[in-house]
């Protein structure tokens, strides 16, 4: 083909480049304010009122959010505001103490909502008083979600390979188990007991509640196999694990920390979830 001819495509390709993108103007997402307000009311007793509905994401728990906040008691008078420094309080959403109002509030917004809450004492400080706060106030805060970074996601297991041991332990498995390096076969890709492994990992209650992750710290964990230096779920479950493999451990607190438990995090005849992917093992 000659060289114009090439030319001539390119040209005709860019113009109908050009074409599509004027037809599909990407419009970028504005803030718009309520006309008409509507107060809605939760179980717990929470009012929210959106005044400015945002576009942006909504978070959940684990996510660290921002916020610009001004709080008031129903006389109207300002006990704070973060207005006043003109710098947004952050936190990460059920994680960070917070009074359990906001907890609730905040997983109702948007990035870019404007919200005006109406907190009864039972989700506000109860029956105690804080500083200028007297005790059984109602508190109303005009809360504006900046922005948010997500947190940890826990791994989606619905339609993958599930295996339960003897024991009670399930596997889910998120590698393609018919892939040579992953498959059952490939035991000389395995570690055994003794082999020091390599190991991220994220721990989970069952409703959800991160409890430990060595992602968050960026640093995995290393210990020997086999050797009782971490819970038997553990050392059962990664020695069905091929190198790079990652999988959904399902713990049975029989296989974790037992009827007891372990105070505060993990409480007593907890079954545990954690997603762990094999980074690397050696002799």
């Amino acid at each position: 083909m000659k060289t114009g001819s090439l030319n001539c495509i390119a040209a005709v390709s860019l113009s109908l480049l050009m074409g599509c993108t004027a037809k599909h103007k990407i419009t970028p997402c504005v803030p718009t304010v309520v006309k008409a307000p509507v107060t809605l009311k939760t179980t717990s007793g929470l009012e929210y009122t959106i005044k400015t509905k945002g576009c942006g994401a909504a978070p959940i728990k684990g996510d660290s959010v921002w916020v610009h906040y001004t709080g008031k008691l129903t006389n109207d008078t300002v006990f704070d505001s973060s207005l006043k420094s003109n710098i947004p309080f952050g936190f990460k959403l059920g994680v960070t103490p917070v009074i359990k109002g906001w907890s609730e509030g905040i997983a109702l917004m948007h990035v870019g909502d404007k919200v005006t809450f109406r907190i009864p004492p039972a989700i506000g400080y109860g029956s105690r008083a804080s500083g200028p706060i007297p005790a059984n106030s109602i508190l109303i805060f005009d809360v504006e979600l900046l922005r948010l970074k997500e947190g940890l996601r826990k791994w989606n297991a619905q339609g993958k390979d599930t295996v339960k041991t003897a024991s009670g332990l399930k596997i889910v498995y998120f590698s393609d188990t018919k892939l040579p390096e992953f498959a059952a076969s490939n035991t000389a890709n395995m570690p055994v007991a003794g082999d020091k492994v390599k190991v991220h990992y994220s721990g989970y209650l069952l409703d959800g509640t991160l409890f430990d992750s060595s992602v968050e710290r960026g640093q995995p964990i290393e210990f020997p196999l086999g050797e009782s230096r971490v819970i038997k779920g553990w050392d059962e479950g990664l020695a069905l694990l091929h190198k790079g493999e990652k999988a959904e451990l399902i713990i049975p607190y029989n296989l974790a920390y037992g009827e007891q438990g372990r105070p505060p995090r993990i409480p007593a005849k907890a079954t545990l979830v954690f997603d762990v992917e094999l980074v690397d093992f050696s002799k």
